[in-house]
């Protein structure tokens, strides 16, 4: 059970209680009625043939309050997209799969790139992109989750904590991040957030000094977490980055739009289990190796943009400092783990931090070589302005691929 306290300076909303779903979801469906809520899956084809993803569709299919679900899908050939059609045919609510690989979609992704509008490269950021865009042409739901297809420990109560405070119409939050407790199988997981993400925060205070935009990703018990939800209007303005440093783009995309007051994160869930990327130790392309050099990226163009001016001697500097705060870490972590009965691989933990500091001085290097790097998606507000039908053609090219694949499907 969680505790009470608020760390950092935006609210924690906690688990106290334990509340019946039945509670949980029988408001909803009062909120509902003010706020319809949509849920957007951004899937690979492959999670259709995991073990996750079809529990995760059981679950859904008891969920009444949702008006409306979005699966993006992608690595997917027509046979795919016809299975995919019939694997979310028993959805109660509306759905739409968005293939992001056939040619409709595509067509329209050339286009945008002629105006420099479409998104670089391939991945989970376009995936999720694609489909805000089609959530705000649909226009079915105000209040919008986001949740990855391969949670292994799902059950649809996390879904209920996550969208419940963008959808209470009596709260004023536009962004609701999910947390957990990273456990499973005897063992601490999470080792990006854990050894990577807190350490730089922590080593970049102590380099650059205090900076309000530390202090706020450091208020994230789990600021890696796929996990988050928000209001239908932030879709508009929003900014998201294509590689990995998605979940730290979208927070400080949060944070440059919206005040603290309305902004949050939630305890959801007991257990939480996913899909684990390997290590990568020696490849940067891959894994866990690339995630960390996207995501010290992602950081540090957001602190250039507050004017923080960066050398190779100061990333010298914030990787020695990383190195020892993170070390101090392992041992932290390991403790905890002692006390709780659970396991910690001290030598893996410590051959991650070594990769991780490493890939910070990778990414640094990056930053500086590559000033003029854009790696934001263009805001969906951009788009409108350069495209000004781009919704209508985004919801007929979805309902035309329906239409003509659908019965095939059946």
């Amino acid at each position: 059970m969680a505790d009470f306290y608020q760390n950092g300076i935006i609210t924690t909303l906690h688990n106290l209680s334990d509340r019946p779903l039945e509670d949980l979801e029988r408001e909803l469906m009062q909120f509902s009625r003010k706020r319809p809520m949509t849920l957007i899956l951004p899937s690979l084809f492959s999670e259709l043939e995991g073990d996750a993803l079809p529990n995760i569709v059981e679950h859904l299919k008891k969920a009444p309050y949702l008006s409306e679900i979005i699966i993006g899908l992608d690595r997917a050939d027509e046979a795919q997209y016809r299975h995919a059609l019939k694997f979310f045919d028993g959805l109660p609510q509306h759905h739409r799969v968005l293939w992001n690989d056939g040619p409709r979609l595509r067509a329209l992704d050339a286009e945008l790139a002629k105006h420099g509008l479409a998104p670089k490269e391939p991945g989970k950021g376009r995936n999720v992109w694609y489909c805000m865009g089609y959530a705000l042409a649909s226009g079915r739901g105000e209040s919008i989750a986001l949740h990855d297809c391969d949670i292994v420990t799902y059950d649809r109560s996390l879904l209920a904590r996550l969208i419940y405070p963008v959808a209470n119409p009596q709260f004023n939050y536009e962004f609701c991040k999910g947390f957990y407790a990273r456990v499973a199988d005897g063992k601490i997981n999470g080792r990006v957030s854990r050894l990577l993400v807190t350490p730089l925060l922590r080593a970049l205070k102590k380099c650059i000094g205090a900076r309000e935009y530390l202090d706020f990703l450091d208020s994230f018990r789990y600021p890696l977490a796929g996990e988050f939800s928000f209001r239908k209007d932030v879709l508009n303005d929003i900014r998201i980055p294509s590689d990995w440093g998605l979940e730290i783009g979208v927070l400080s995309e949060m944070h440059r739009n919206y005040a603290n007051n309305r902004l949050c994160q939630a305890d959801i869930a007991d257990l939480y289990d996913h899909k684990h990327q390997k290590l990568s130790l020696d490849d940067q392309n891959q894994g866990l190796s690339k995630m960390s050099v996207d995501i010290s990226k992602a950081i540090f163009r957001k602190l250039a943009t507050q004017g923080e001016v960066f050398t190779p001697e100061t990333f010298r500097t914030i990787k020695a400092t990383y190195y020892r705060i993170a070390l101090d870490f392992v041992e932290t972590y390991n403790n905890d783990a002692l006390m709780n009965g659970l396991t910690l691989d001290i030598h893996s933990e410590e051959r991650a931090v070594e990769m991780f500091a490493r890939n910070i001085m990778v990414a640094g290097q990056t930053f500086l070589d590559k000033p003029m790097e854009t790696p934001f998606i263009p805001s969906w507000n951009r788009v409108v302005s350069a495209v000004p039908d781009v919704f209508e053609r985004i919801e007929q090219a979805v309902e035309e691929d329906t239409a003509e694949f659908l019965a095939r499907a059946k």
